[in-house]
């Protein structure tokens, strides 16, 4: 692991000024990002960490965590640049969430999966490399339970890739804006230059690694021992919309408690903002994050599952 952390105080001052109302209090989370040098594929992989305030103070304790993935086009600092990190401080201050770490990888334009050709292989580097380094190296959680995923549009389609690929590893799964289309668009490789599936794209290796295939075939007791939270706008320009609306059928014909919104708006940052505390809550909620030095009850937990459809 390269030792090059370096403090981005600034940017979380810049943060205050994106989302209006929410303060970056002195004090509170911090902040460190590096990289990690992956034998996997052959090349070093940025990542920022968000530690909650007890973080420095309370040395025997081992936090919950969410790892979160980032959109196509944005990168690991984009949850940190673009508000997620004062928004995190406020629900801490406003006891909506309870503590718990946030680790963002670079996801490139991977999806976050191993490519189609095998040469770039990230899903093998993330469950192999990425976890058991983040886990070695901060006092985060080692097992399911204190295990979480969440993640944007691309991020989305990764993180929900990961918790119904990976129920054994994950108790938390959210996304904001998931890019979830049953079927392959054809446009992948040419608008969106997006070749992991395949150029032309390969749709029964698409099918293989859709969430929609991967919910369908999962166990479903241990999908409905997940906390498991989607949103989606309804004006999304990319349709993401029908694939959010198509997982809520799924997760329901199988009987998995979930919680599914469509809300009006598109598919871009303002979205983001306005829904992420949801998703960060959904988290917190599965994680059983600590609120006020006392861990969640189960009953909490499994009141809030029940209230899911």
């Amino acid at each position: 692991m390269k030792a090059v952390s370096r403090s981005i105080a600034v940017l979380g001052c810049l943060c205050a000024l994106v989302l209006p109302g929410v303060a970056q209090a002195a004090g509170h989370s911090r902040v460190e990002c590096s990289t990690l040098q992956s034998r996997i594929l052959a090349r070093s992989v940025p990542y920022c960490v968000l530690l909650p305030p007890s973080y420095s103070r309370d040395k025997a304790r081992r936090y919950p965590v969410a790892y979160y993935l980032h959109g196509l086009g944005d990168n690991e600092q984009s949850l940190i640049n673009l508000g997620g990190w004062p928004l995190y401080d406020r629900l801490l201050s406003e006891k909506k969430i309870g503590e718990f770490a946030v680790v963002a990888p670079a996801g490139f334009a991977s999806f976050y999966i191993n490519s189609r050709d095998g040469k770039f292989r990230y899903e093998d580097f993330f469950i192999e490399e990425f976890l058991p380094a983040m886990e070695k190296k901060y006092r985060i959680g080692t097992t399911a339970s204190q295990r979480g995923i969440m993640g944007i549009s691309m991020g989305g389609f990764g993180a929900l890739h990961y918790a119904f690929k990976y129920p054994e590893k994950f108790s938390a799964v959210s996304a904001n804006m998931p890019a979830l289309f049953e079927q392959l668009p054809r446009e992948l490789t040419q608008d969106w230059q997006i070749e992991v599936f395949g150029n032309p794209p390969d749709v029964a290796f698409f099918d293989r690694n859709s969430p929609f295939q991967l919910a369908h075939t999962a166990s479903v007791a241990a999908l409905r021992r997940m906390t498991i939270y989607f949103d989606c706008g309804a004006q999304d320009r990319y349709g993401f919309n029908t694939g959010t609306a198509d997982m809520d059928k799924l997760l329901t014909q199988r009987g998995v408690a979930h919680e599914e919104h469509i809300y009006s708006g598109g598919h871009d940052w303002q979205f983001v903002l306005q829904h992420f505390a949801a998703s960060l809550e959904a988290q917190s909620k599965g994680l059983g994050a600590m609120q006020d030095g006392a861990k969640l009850n189960g009953d909490a937990v499994r009141q809030n599952h029940d209230r899911r459809r």
